[in-house]
């Protein structure tokens, strides 16, 4: 099962009950290349302000919530060939890793409809291959 598949099978009657149907298809998906998911930074609503309400956290957690048809919000763990653990640098700003691994983040923005959830950052196929064909030229 994908994460986004997970997201879908919450759907219906117009509430997502669980606000994190997607952590544990990441998580098996992690543990099973080696990696850890980053736990200081989570996903976030879409609203009037930047970075609104919920917290989409991207690790496992009991914090209950539920989100309504209409709603958005993004999705975006960091995901870690190493530990967990990231250390502040003394600019404020940068963030890394404690052990120094290698890390990589992705993020989508979902829309929460009657039917389950949309994937509002979702590229065509020929879309991916004209952006790849762009950064190759």
């Amino acid at each position: 099962m994908t994460i986004l598949t997970a997201c879908r099978r919450t759907g219906g009657h117009g509430m997502v009950h669980n606000m994190h149907p997607f952590t544990p298809v990441l998580l098996s998906c992690c543990n099973v290349a080696g990696m850890s998911v980053v736990q200081e930074f989570v996903g976030h609503g879409i609203g009037k302000v930047f970075h609104a309400a919920p917290a989409v956290l991207h690790h496992r957690n009991w914090r209950p919530g539920s989100m309504a048809v209409g709603q958005t919000f993004t999705i975006e763990p960091i995901l870690t060939l190493g530990g967990r653990k990231v250390c502040t640098w003394p600019d404020g700003w940068t963030v890394v890793t404690a052990d120094g691994s290698l890390t990589a983040q992705f993020e989508h923005t979902l829309l929460v409809t009657a039917d389950g959830v949309e994937v509002l950052t979702r590229v065509a196929a020929s879309q991916a291959a004209q952006q790849q064909q762009v950064a190759r030229d």
